[in-house]
């Protein structure tokens, strides 16, 4: 709908909700004025009652979550409290020439009682439910835009999901875990080769020109050390889990802790032995002495 439209549909509201006002004003007049309320108090009862009602509308367009549930059931209270009012007055016509005794409005004494409690307690819950609605619109935030996650080519994406800051590694099980733990490189050689690389070449030299297999050889062995980092993480991660399991009074079992990193039941049973050899304290080494000597 293009914004002429918009316009015209909101006069459009706004007129129905004068009108119905106007209706139901009459009625809720002659309800104050039957319950003991002066001529301007009379007057601007309808406002209090019908006027909350366009609160709660409004409250109800610009909140969310419990507030936006707590508007709305204002918004049906006070809804059904005109229409009981309203109803009242169309079952008795003398409230329109004030020709009833003040405070009846039904010949059935409960009813009454009902009546007159209902009618007198809207202008106090007005002022209750109203500076709350109030209060909420005013200290309420709307959610910021999530920030478009722009693609490689430049152009905007859809919002990435959420994910974990510590996602689960996948179950896989390489030759690494299989075979005994191979030694990682000796910090030296790796200082060595990082220094090589970076080396500024001298001037007036040529530039040696790197082979296919040299640059293949670097990437596999910076990969080889990437994962034989990420399994160390994850058996001290693994060890840290039992030891927290055996603090807590319910180790875990070399299968659900296999399990748990998505390896396998003897890879758990190695990092248990491997988490008590850690928390095993030192024994101090006894020595038989010989009293014949002594």
């Amino acid at each position: 709908m293009n914004r002429k439209g918009r316009i015209l549909l909101v006069a459009a509201l706004v007129a129905v909700v004068g009108m119905a006002f106007r209706v139901s004003w009459n009625a809720l007049r002659d309800i104050a004025g039957a319950v003991g309320a002066d001529t301007t108090a009379a007057t601007l009862y309808p406002f209090v009652v019908d006027g909350l009602m366009a609160l709660a509308l409004v409250a109800t367009l610009v909140l969310a979550g419990d507030d936006r549930r707590f508007a709305l059931r204002v918004l049906g209270t006070y809804t059904g409290a005109s229409l009981v009012l309203n109803y009242v007055h169309g079952l008795v016509p003398a409230l329109h020439g004030h020709g009833v005794d003040w405070g009846r409005l039904a010949d059935w004494d409960p009813a009454n009682w009902a009546l007159v409690l209902l009618a007198t307690s809207l202008p106090v819950g007005s002022i209750y439910f109203g500076s709350d609605l109030v209060a909420k619109v005013l200290h309420h935030r709307a959610p910021a835009p999530a920030e478009p996650v722009c693609g490689p080519d430049g152009q905007e994406s859809a919002p990435a999901p959420h994910t974990p800051a510590h996602p689960a590694p996948a179950p896989s099980t390489t030759a690494a875990d299989t075979a005994p733990d191979a030694p990682l490189l000796a910090p030296s050689a790796l200082a060595t080769d990082r220094v090589d690389t970076v080396r500024t070449p001298e001037p007036h030299t040529p530039h040696t020109a790197r082979t296919p297999d040299a640059e293949s050889a670097a990437e596999e062995l910076r990969q080889a050390q990437f994962e034989e980092a990420e399994l160390e993480r994850m058996r001290q991660d693994a060890r840290r889990a039992y030891a927290e399991s055996a603090q807590a009074g319910r180790p875990l079992s070399a299968r659900a802790l296999g399990e748990a990193f998505g390896m396998s039941e003897s890879w758990g049973r190695k990092q248990i032995l491997a988490a008590r050899d850690e928390e095993e304290p030192v024994r101090p080494h006894l020595r038989a002495v010989d009293t014949a000597a002594v």
